[in-house]
């Protein structure tokens, strides 16, 4: 299976799921959007994962790669393509998908559990293998609404909407089952101003060396991967 991704900063990378990627045997590209903007062709991978970062998804003057990253975004989903969005990821699909994005009422920073949305789980075959409830990694302060015809896959405390599937093929995620220590320790220390007082923001010795979570996200964040493999395969 071909794989494209989309990273927008040097320190939010795949994580664990590139992990993933080397033990199937997967073929990789990536557009570094912090260096240049350059897209694939649509026809040139099967899985487009579109990862996170500390921008706003309509800060096109910081940004100025925002309004092509939204075209090929769009283009992918109209061609049928696959495509995993994770936090900013799952920020710009839902605004591709005529949904609202928006600040959410509490910044959810640190590990806070995660359950499973109200939609009929037996019907989304994503969701095979996937725990009720479990604690994943947060880093964000903006939400979405659902994109029309979308289902909930997740959702939190402090954050309704903390995950959707759209058709079969288009996942958003605001969660980050992706982390190890260390790209836990690489945001922290970029973006360690969002580490104020909040009812939903952990301490900094709250979030590091959680080997046990560590462990629990990078098996979920295989069992995703490998449930939307079949769906692209099958």
């Amino acid at each position: 299976m071909k794989i494209h991704c989309i990273q927008h900063v040097k320190f939010e990378t795949l994580g664990t799921i590139l992990e993933w990627i080397e033990q199937k045997n997967h073929l990789l590209s990536t557009s570094h959007l912090y260096k240049n903007t350059s897209f694939p062709e649509i026809d040139a991978f099967d899985l487009l994962i579109v990862m996170g970062g500390p921008m706003n998804i309509y800060e096109y003057e910081k940004c100025p790669w925002l309004k092509e990253e939204k075209a090929f975004l769009e283009k992918a989903i109209a061609g049928g393509k696959a495509v995993l969005g994770i936090c900013l990821g799952a920020q710009l699909l839902a605004d591709v998908l005529k949904a609202e994005v928006f600040n959410n009422t509490y910044k959810e920073i640190g590990w806070f559990p995660v359950s499973v949305g109200r939609a009929e789980k037996g019907e989304i075959p994503l969701l095979e293998g996937i725990p009720e409830e479990f604690t994943a990694f947060h880093w964000h302060g903006d939400t979405f609404s659902l994109p029309e015809g979308a289902k909930r896959l997740f959702e939190s405390e402090a954050c309704k909407n903390q995950g959707f599937i759209h058709g079969n093929r288009v996942i958003g995620l605001q969660f980050h089952l992706e982390m190890s220590n260390q790209t836990i320790r690489n945001v922290i220390e970029n973006c360690r101003d969002e580490l104020v007082e909040g009812k939903y923001i952990q301490k900094e010795d709250e979030m590091l060396d959680r080997t046990d979570l560590l462990k629990e996200s990078r098996q979920l964040m295989f069992r995703l991967l490998s449930n939307l493999e079949k769906t692209i395969t099958h």
